[in-house]
């Protein structure tokens, strides 16, 4: 199966591996960039994809093993990303560069899953991992 996450090129701090969508789109808001319309905006989206798509239980712990999410290459996977259109769009708006990485093996130790992703954490350096520039 493909696996695939979409992320930025700086690291995050818990993780030590670039940081994912909805965490730099989180940073946006964190930091007073998103205007108050598309802060209200990102509220709402956010509540919905946690309602649609579960959070990983170490989430709630801080995420203490620095675990990463990878999107399945699947109908449920991929229509989550489909739907990812406001976060796509305030990274464009507000110039954050994003990147795909995708690989055909679990890349790491598989500490979660549920039919849209899994969890990994303890990468794994012998799993080829392509990277490229995401186009808007």
């Amino acid at each position: 199966m493909r696996y695939y996450r979409i992320h930025t090129a700086d690291n995050a701090y818990r993780t030590g591996q670039p940081r994912g969508i909805f965490t730099t789109v989180g940073k946006l808001v964190d930091s007073k960039t998103l205007t108050e319309d598309e802060e209200k905006e990102y509220w709402k989206n956010r509540e919905y994809f946690e309602k649609v798509l579960p959070v990983p239980p170490f989430y709630e712990k801080d995420n203490p093993e620095g675990a990463i999410t990878w999107f399945k290459d699947n109908e449920e996977g991929n229509n989550i990303w489909e739907q990812m259109t406001f976060y796509r769009a305030m990274c464009s708006k507000y110039g954050v560069k994003l990147y795909s990485s995708e690989c055909y093996e679990v890349p790491g130790e598989i500490i979660y899953e549920d039919e849209f992703q899994i969890a990994v954490k303890n990468r794994s350096s012998t799993v080829k991992i392509d990277t490229r520039e995401l186009e808007y």
